[in-house]
């Protein structure tokens, strides 16, 4: 339970004020059908995540037990720092015409997750946590969570949004959950 709650919440926190919720806001304002946005950023995170989950659990098993905390805990706080750097959004990724809504938002949203700080983070918390399924799980509602809630209230919601204390906070529960990992794990070992 516990790699699924802090999975979902690095997730949520860390995507508020990201150029995902830029993108479902764009596309929100092109289909206007909440449906296939919601099915197709579900269908993107769950094949994004899942694939960075599998990085993840294939470098825990690799890796020495002794170095993997640092490892871990070192690109947390990589993440978190990353975290303070506001995302923009590419136009062109939402102006595809012809397709359907939810192609255009899977397609879009699988794109726009690759090398991206949910994506990495994802691979680190698979290693931090060896848990892949409710890892994938939790990142995914997370993505979810920040998201559909822009799809439904537009523009309204993200002009009310204090984005920059928000992403302040996510890049700080980053950095702490590396410190805690280096220091915790580091100090007493890897536990299983």
């Amino acid at each position: 339970m516990e790699a699924f709650l802090v999975s979902a919440g690095a997730v949520l926190l860390g995507e508020i004020g990201d150029k995902t919720q830029l993108l479902a806001l764009l596309l929100a304002a092109r289909f206007r059908r909440p449906a296939p946005l919601i099915a197709g950023i579900l269908v993107a995170t769950v094949f994004n995540h899942a694939l960075a989950a599998f990085v993840g659990g294939w470098l825990r098993a690799i890796l020495p037990e002794h170095l993997l905390p640092w490892l871990v805990g070192g690109s947390f706080i990589a993440v978190g720092l990353w975290a303070l750097k506001p995302d923009s959004v590419e136009d062109d990724e939402a102006q595809r015409a012809g397709q359907s809504a939810f192609w255009v938002t899977a397609v879009s949203f699988f794109i726009a997750e690759i090398g991206d700080k949910t994506q990495l983070a994802t691979t680190v918390l698979a290693a931090r946590f060896g848990e892949l399924v409710p890892v994938v799980s939790g990142t995914t509602l997370g993505m979810l969570l920040a998201d559909v809630p822009v799809i439904f209230l537009g523009a309204a919601l993200a002009q009310r949004l204090p984005l920059k204390p928000i992403r302040f906070a996510a890049a700080a529960l980053f950095i702490v959950l590396g410190i805690t990992t280096i220091l915790l794990r580091g100090l007493i070992g890897p536990t299983s």
